[in-house]
């Protein structure tokens, strides 16, 4: 559990926050916080709007009740009274008047009477003199107080005999707001009617108050997720900035080790490739003082020819001593014009042929194909490509008889030139047939060889690789053959003989 546990805060504290991270955090909280807000302000809306329902229809009814009951206590207070005065009626009437009247100076009642039977007819009383007048003169004729009430009868009519049947309050919602509210109206105990009251209670402010309230404090409650992001941002983005900086040190640092690694690599490299070039240039040099000792008459353009060509290569050895990395110009180029088949002659019969030591222990078979073109490469560097890989069939051949077969072809198809140089004897270790993971043979990878350890090997075969695949952009492959021996192809695209 606790190794679980440090391997969390290790990957943990790997993980470094960048500017995406934080802006997508902040646009979620901000998100989720107006989602809640909005979903939260649409339940507190319903919820007060059903309360406010609730209690506009509670306050209606109330005070319709209230208007019906003082209405009872006064009538229950005259009734009592065997004989009335004048002065008493009048009382009873203002009385009438103050408890019909109070109502309509409320500013949400907008119509306030008593519905009660006239014989047939159901008429609706909103003074105290009609009302006295019906309940203690019996008079008949108050058709004209129906005339600002036909609403109020109408709806009556409809809910006479539930309010008659129950005795209870009746309130009907008209648009939302306006609440049409009938009370039973029992003096004595005797059903005489029902009190009518049309209110719009005004209870919009108190919504508005909370709703403006919760806006508020959601706006407060977002501002402070915002600016605490905003600090969070400013903190991170100071701790980014300043691991970014120590980064960058670093990596100055680090690519300025590598450059010097680099520098001190090509210069190891260079350094061999000098040396494995030294020798072949003190051969060549020894046959140059050989033919000068030789030169006559009669042997004058022979050697003059040799000569050249040797002096050529010397002076490109030379040349290499000067670069890492030789301009391109100075290997391909549309002025080089390299007959391929008269320099491997050169090669065979000037450079390998000529070592009377060996001469004897092998032997060369040329067959070059006559239509092979001039391709426009520095002969001298495919002569570095070429002598080593010649020079490898020699050595690592074994003893006996060798036989070194050298196959130039031009392939009119594919449009490409191949050679080939191939040998009989023991071929290559499997192991240096075997691929590292860029897909390159392990025998011309650098210090590979055959020969016995401690000495100066390992470069022939890696660097006429190393030329013919990166300065000159052909293809080597090596393979054994079926009976005995290798043989090394060298591609060379036809498109590339002038580049």
């Amino acid at each position: 559990m606790k190794t679980s546990k440090n391997r969390l805060l290790e990957k943990l504290k790997r993980y470094h926050f960048e500017l995406k991270h934080l802006l997508i955090l902040l646009a979620v909280l901000i998100f989720s916080q107006v989602l809640v807000s909005f979903v939260h302000k649409i339940s507190l809306q319903k919820f007060l709007s059903e309360t406010q329902k609730w209690y506009q229809r509670d306050f209606a009814e109330r005070l319709a009740n209230l208007t019906a009951t003082s209405l009872e206590l006064v009538l229950e207070t005259t009734l009592k009274s065997q004989h009335l005065e004048h002065a008493d009626a009048r009382k009873i009437i203002q009385a009438f008047n103050i408890i019909l009247s109070q109502q309509l100076l409320q500013h949400h009642v907008q119509d306030v009477c008593i519905l009660a039977h006239n014989g047939n007819e159901t008429i609706a009383i909103d003074n105290g003199q009609v009302l006295f007048a019906h309940t203690f003169e019996n008079q008949h004729d108050l058709a004209n107080s129906n005339q600002s009430h036909i609403r109020a009868i109408a709806m009556y009519k409809q809910l006479e005999k539930e309010i008659m049947a129950s005795e209870q309050i009746f309130s009907i919602l008209e648009g939302g707001q306006t609440f049409h509210v009938f009370v039973p109206f029992v003096p004595k105990g005797e059903y005489a009617g029902a009190v009518y009251l049309k209110t719009t209670p005004a209870f919009g402010f108190v919504t508005s108050g909370i709703m403006s309230s919760y806006n508020e404090t959601s706006l407060i409650f977002t501002a402070l997720i915002f600016f605490g992001l905003l600090a969070m941002f400013y903190i991170s983005s100071y701790t980014v900035r300043e691991r970014n900086e120590a980064q960058k040190l670093l990596y100055d640092e680090r690519e300025k080790k590598l450059t010097e690694h680099i520098h001190l690599q090509k210069e190891a490299l260079f350094a061999k490739r000098i040396y494995h070039t030294h020798h072949k240039a003190e051969k060549v040099m020894g046959f140059i003082k050989e033919d000068l000792h030789k030169l006559s008459l009669s042997n004058i353009d022979e050697i003059k020819y040799r000569v050249n060509k040797y002096a050529n290569f010397i002076s490109r050895v030379i040349y290499d001593m000067k670069w890492f990395d030789p301009p391109i110009q100075a290997i391909r180029n549309s002025l080089f014009k390299t007959n391929l088949n008269e320099l491997i002659r050169f090669i065979v019969d000037n450079i390998f042929l000529r070592v009377s030591a060996k001469s004897d222990q092998y032997q060369f078979i040329l067959e070059l194909d006559k239509n092979l073109p001039i391709i426009g490469v520095n002969e001298f560097v495919i002569w570095e490509i070429i002598e080593p890989l010649i020079q490898n069939s020699i050595e690592h051949a074994g003893d006996g008889n060798i036989i070194i077969q050298i196959q130039t072809k031009y392939i009119t198809e594919s449009s490409r030139l191949d050679i080939i140089i191939a040998d009989n004897g023991r071929g290559i270790l499997p192991d240096l047939l075997e691929k590292d993971e860029r897909g390159i043979k392990k025998i011309f990878l650098e210090n590979v060889s055959t020969k016995v350890e401690n000495q100066r090997s390992g470069y022939g075969c890696y660097i006429a690789y190393e030329i013919a695949t990166q300065r000159c952009g052909w293809q080597m492959d090596v393979e054994n053959l079926e009976a005995n021996g290798c043989s090394f192809k060298i591609t060379i695209p036809f498109e590339n003989r002038e580049t």
